[in-house]
């Protein structure tokens, strides 16, 4: 017998050899239909894998994150099943599932694929999910998996083989395709109900440029039509909130070839949103006692040797600048945190002084590839709202639950409210990838969930997505329209203090070690702008909205009081424009909407002579008419409630 704990804490017993699906339907028959996958002992396998021990298991369906990559990785096999019926001879490379579905690389040799033969592909995937072939899973030795892709001819197969070791290799079936695959996979292709295959793109073998080029095709399905449906009317909703798009409608900010590719260069309404931004953040620092810093854009490559972020991100900066001193070597810099360490040492420091925040708005830069450069999402130089805490051991999650109150300050005043903490933590598997002693790991993956589970969060444990030097806190932002975005980060460091040898003098006159916290509410500002102007369709809120106000004349005969308007407002610090055009003011009204300026000031003969304003909210209406004074009065007060939500 094996004793199964489920999720709950309660323990069952079954026979050596229990499957997840025996397990679910000893629960309920209606659980049983369900299940995707299972996860024991927090590895995901397929429902109908032996268990012969004891053993943690969580069954997976749909509504698990795992289960949905369970789903989506079979229906990865389903479109190579397809394919291969359509197209023999064809050879594969990888299909693994993503966020928001799947896709497989397929050399298809001499044929012509495109898009237009999506639809045809799509049909032969739900012939053969009907037939709800098994998903077989077999292990295989080396030798036989060489043997059976070399009769196929696939040499993408061969060279994946040529990398696993004999004993852990395993294919699995469905219908006649077979593919070498650690799996795991749903029960059968039945499961598979509504299909929809959405681009076709092209992808180097392995990521590299000096491979061939192979034809990605990306697909997404689900188990009820009704699901397909809400998605592609989310994928056309994104396409309007598509912050590219919205950036250069609103002129916030644009790129250009010769500046370079991955270097944003801000407009003068994009700043102006950005200024708001991170004087938002300032004002919020200073009053949880952190001081400003500045530190320059490069760095002595010594200084990243001795951080350790040349040898883990040497490869993904950009080269190393000579200078005419023969051996002399700077880097743009990847990081600001080595910068900070260098001014915590610049002096003696005593316990009394700790913690000590330093705060700076940096820039940063990363040699992203040409291909994963996406808008402000993914870019090449970037400025981070980092901050480093420098405290005492004993005061580590007092300050990082400090830092919590500080992200989820911004998130509620930018209208983020459905939001989870990702506890990431090391690979205990591979802890080669990491800097630094078991026991001060240990330490500081404590101190994190110690700090999440007092501030009540909400929080999911992933392993492997820990920096290289500590652990750390992500925090996973869903937006309007339910995609995940990574935001707010906290990160625990025993490491770097180490390696720039950072003393305090304690209580006890002695020399003690301090430990450093990393934080970036933001993360990435451009990035964080970009998941802002598509969560809220580029209606920021007013004490965000580059342009407050437009004030609309009537006709060319008010606009010298128009400037009037608009003079007290910019003394208010309320900003925005006059529309002198020589326009109908339903024309002006509209071009204010599209624009999405918060509200428009209506302006004419009735306004001029009782020296008021008739105010319109964008996308409400009339909201009144009031005095200059009490029109000023009212937008401080609106500004004030929207920062504090």
């Amino acid at each position: 017998m094996v004793k199964i704990t489920l999720p709950d804490g309660s323990i069952r017993e079954y026979e050596s050899g229990v499957t997840s699906a025996q397990i679910a339907s000893s629960i309920s028959e209606g659980l049983a239909r369900n299940v995707l996958s299972a996860k024991v002992n927090g590895e995901v396998w397929d429902s109908s894998r032996p268990i012969n021990e004891d053993s943690e298991v969580q069954l997976l369906t749909w509504n698990d994150a795992d289960g949905k990559q369970t789903y989506w990785h079979s229906s990865a096999h389903l479109l190579a099943e397809a394919l291969e019926a359509l197209y023999p001879g064809i050879k594969f490379g990888i299909g693994p599932s993503i966020d928001t579905g799947f896709y497989y690389d397929v050399d298809f040799g001499d044929i012509e694929f495109s898009a237009d033969d999506l639809e045809k592909v799509e049909k032969k995937m739900q012939e053969l999910a009907k037939q709800k072939n098994q998903y077989i899973r077999t292990e295989v030795s080396k030798a036989d998996a060489i043997d059976y892709f070399t009769k196929k001819g696939d040499e993408y197969k061969l060279e994946l083989i040529d990398g696993l070791e004999d004993g852990s290799i395993t294919f699995y079936q469905q219908g006649e395709f077979v593919d070498l695959c650690r799996g795991p996979h749903i029960p059968h292709t039945g499961m598979i109900k509504s299909v929809k295959l959405m681009t076709v793109a092209g992808a180097y073998w392995r990521g590299d440029e000096k491979n061939k080029m192979l034809t990605r095709i990306y697909g997404v399905t689900f188990p009820k039509k009704k699901e397909l449906t809400e998605y592609l009317e989310m994928i056309e909703e994104a396409k309007k909130r598509d912050h590219r798009k919205l950036g250069k409608e609103l002129e916030l900010f644009t790129f250009s070839e010769k500046v370079g590719m991955g270097m944003p260069l801000w407009l003068p309404k994009g700043t102006l949103l950005r200024d708001r931004l991170t004087d938002f953040l300032k004002k919020a620092q200073v009053k949880a006692g952190y001081q400003g810093v500045i530190t320059p854009h490069i760095g002595h490559k010594d200084l990243y040797v001795t951080s350790g972020h040349y040898e883990k991100y040497g490869e993904d900066s950009f080269q190393p600048i000579k200078t005419p001193h023969e051996g002399e070597e700077y880097l743009l810099k990847p990081m600001n945190c080595p910068h900070h360490c260098e001014i915590f040492k610049s002096r003696p420091r005593s316990y009394k002084e700790l913690p000590l925040r330093l705060a700076e708005f940096g820039t940063v830069y990363r040699y992203e590839q040409h291909g994963e450069l996406h808008g402000l999402t993914r870019v090449r130089s970037f400025t981070q709202d980092d901050a480093h805490i420098f405290c005492r051991p004993d005061q580590v999650k007092e300050e990082f639950k400090k830092v919590v109150d500080l992200v989820l300050y911004v998130f509620n005043a930018l209208g983020f409210d459905d939001y989870t903490a990702q506890i990431s933590l090391r690979d205990p598997e591979n802890k080669a990838k990491y800097i630094g002693d078991d026991k001060l790991w240990e330490e500081a993956e404590a101190a994190i969930a110690e700090a999440a589970e007092e501030k009540g969060l909400k929080t999911v444990t992933e392993l492997g997505e820990a920096a290289f030097y500590g652990p750390k806190l992500d925090f996973m932002v869903k937006d309007a329209l339910g995609r995940s975005w990574q935001l707010g980060t906290i990160q625990v460091d025993y490491q770097l203090p180490q390696r720039f040898e950072l003393e305090y003098v304690g209580n006890d006159n002695q020399k003690h070690r301090p430990v450093m916290i990393h934080r970036a509410p933001f993360g990435s500002l451009e990035r964080f702008t970009a998941v802002l102007i598509e969560h809220c369709a580029g209606k920021f809120p007013l004490w965000l909205a580059p342009e407050q106000v437009a004030v609309l004349p009537i006709s060319e005969k008010f606009e010298e009081y128009a400037e009037k308007v608009y003079g007290a407002f910019q003394e208010g610090d309320i900003t925005g424009y006059v529309d002198h055009r020589d326009e109908k003011i339903g024309r002006k009204i509209r071009d204010a909407e599209v624009k999405r300026i918060p509200y428009m000031l209506i302006v004419g003969e009735k306004e001029a002579e009782s020296q008021t304003v008739s105010i319109r909210k964008q996308g409400e209406g009339d909201i009144g008419t009031f005095s200059i004074e009490e029109a000023v009065a009212y937008f401080k007060n609106e500004i004030k409630q929207s920062i504090e939500g």
